[in-house]
């Protein structure tokens, strides 16, 4: 699902026009079985229309068949770290990115995309060494697609975020998304917030640390946000990109 709406200001500012004039409002997508497929679309719907960032003009809904085997990946660990400010918040994340082996450099190239107003529709691919972005189009970048959960994994996760507190929708598919990526080898780490102005907990994932929500990573009100991965210099970019937007994923718990 995509929702957006036309910028109808005389002026246009700039941020958050996504495709020509269009503002982002709201955009999910999960995998089901047949029999699923309208009560889906309704929550699609009623998730698109009832978005803080405003009302949308249009609302597209993709149905499409998947015909290969899902591949498994690992549910990340979810922690929570608790920063007073902005400040600490990118402190933390920089001193954590630093012992990942990501530079200074490539961290300061993803905050010019993540601080942007003109927000991404994808994540920007950018080399964990060099700074250098990777993706072939900086206007659409990545988009992390065909990915679900299975029905066991989803209700202890319910419950596992549940007793954490942060039994949302919102967690429960970052979360997912940050599995699938995170499956990824080439993928370093990924840094993610979102450009919702009520919403200022952003997160760091990696295979090594999990899924690290991040509390105060922008001021309330701010619609600025987006998504990076960092990525290994050497590796082979169009490969990344058909497993994080191709390949069908369904997250699972490991063994215990």
């Amino acid at each position: 699902m995509r929702a957006s709406k036309q910028n109808r200001n005389k002026m246009p500012d700039s941020s958050h026009l996504e495709k020509g004039n269009e503002i982002h409002i709201s955009g999910a997508e999960g995998i089901g079985e047949d029999a699923d497929i309208s009560k889906m679309g309704r929550i699609l719907i009623d998730r698109a229309l009832s978005h803080s960032r405003g009302t949308p003009d249009k609302i597209i809904i993709t149905i499409e068949k998947i015909s290969e085997r899902p591949t498994s990946v690992l549910l990340l660990p979810v922690r929570t770290f608790e920063c007073s400010s902005t400040q600490d918040a990118w402190s933390f994340i920089a001193n954590e990115l630093s012992r990942l082996g990501v530079s200074s450099r490539a961290l300061r190239s993803a905050l010019r995309v993540l601080k942007s107003n003109k927000t991404m529709r994808g994540a920007a691919l950018i080399s964990a060494l060099s700074g250098r972005r990777m993706e072939p189009d900086r206007m659409r970048g990545v988009r992390v697609s065909r990915l679900g959960i299975d029905t066991e994994s989803e209700k202890k996760l319910a419950r596992r975020l549940s007793r954490l507190h942060i039994n949302n929708l919102t967690v429960k598919e970052a979360l997912i998304l940050a599995s699938k990526v995170a499956s990824c080898h080439d993928i370093v780490a990924e840094v993610c917030f979102s450009d919702d102005p009520d919403y200022t907990t952003g997160y760091l994932a990696s295979r090594s640390l999990g899924y690290l929500r991040t509390t105060n990573v922008k001021h309330q009100g701010e619609m600025h946000g987006g998504r990076v991965f960092f990525v290994n210099e050497k590796s082979d970019t169009e490969k990344i990109i058909a497993w994080l937007e191709k390949k069908t994923a369904i997250a699972v718990f490991g063994h215990e």
